[in-house]
C-alpha cells in the first residue's frame, strides 16, 4: 500500500491534516463571543453547535466538516495516488479529532468521516448515513447513532471496500473513543435527546 510514498504523497497527507484542522464551529462561536469548548457538551461538533449557537450555525458547521474531507481525499486523488488518496482520509480525520489550530482538542470526527468515505466510496457513505439517520430517528440519540455507525463501518468496509478495512477500523475505534462520554451518560441513563422539531421550524435561533 505505501510503495509509492513520494513528495507529493506526503504533502497530501500534510495538507489533509491541515484542512481537517478547521473548525468551523470553533470560529463561528468566536465570531459570536462564545468558546464552543466550554458550552454545552464542550464538543466542536454539529450537535453541540446545534445546541450552543442555533441551527443556521450547525448547519454551516455540517457542510463545512463534510466538505473538508471531502476536499483532503480530492486533493489526494488530484496530486498523488489513490493509496494516499485513503491514507489523506484519516490524516483529515485526525486533523477534526486533534486539530493543530486549536490545541489539539477538536470534534468527534463523525462528519469529516463521512466526507472523506463519500469522495472514497460514496455507496458505503450513503449505508452509513441511513444508517445513522435511521437510529437518530428512532432513538432522538445522535451519539447513539454515531455508535451505531462506529460498530458498522469496519463490517461494511469488509465486503464493500475491503482495501479500506484497516484504515476504516482505527477511524471507527477512535470514533467510539471520543464517545466514551456518551456511552457512560447511556449506561446511567442520562444521555440528552435532541428536540427533532426543532431542526423542522425555522424559528429556533
Amino acid at each position: 500500500m505505501f510503495e509509492n510514498v513520494d513528495l507529493y504523497f506526503i504533502l497530501a497527507v500534510a495538507a489533509a491534516y491541515l484542512l481537517g484542522s478547521i473548525s468551523p464551529s470553533t470560529i463561528l462561536a468566536k465570531a459570536q463571543g462564545k468558546d464552543i469548548k466550554k458550552e454545552g457538551s464542550g464538543n466542536a461538533g454539529t450537535t453541540n453547535t446545534l445546541r450552543v449557537l442555533g441551527k443556521k450555525a450547525a448547519v454551516i458547521t455540517l457542510i463545512v466538516d463534510i466538505g473538508k474531507g471531502i476536499l483532503a481525499v480530492s486533493l489526494a486523488y488530484l496530486i498523488s495516488t489513490p493509496e494516499a488518496a485513503m491514507v489523506s482520509a484519516i490524516a483529515a480525520f485526525c486533523g477534526h479529532v486533534w486539530p493543530v489550530y486549536y490545541g489539539f482538542k477538536g470534534g468527534k470526527g463523525v462528519a469529516v468521516a463521512f466526507g472523506t468515505v463519500l469522495r472514497l466510496n460514496w455507496q458505503l457513505a450513503l449505508m452509513m448515513a441511513l444508517l445513522l439517520v435511521a437510529v437518530v430517528l428512532v432513538t432522538r440519540m445522535v451519539s447513539v447513532g454515531s455508535l451505531a455507525v462506529g460498530a458498522a463501518f469496519p463490517v461494511c468496509c469488509w465486503f464493500m471496500y475491503r482495501e479500506f478495512f484497516w484504515i476504516g477500523l482505527i477511524m471507527a475505534l477512535i470514533m467510539i473513543y471520543n464517545h466514551r462520554g456518551n456511552i457512560v451518560r447511556l449506561i446511567n441513563h442520562e444521555e440528552n435527546k435532541i428536540d427533532l422539531s426543532r431542526l423542522i421550524h425555522k424559528n429556533n435561533e
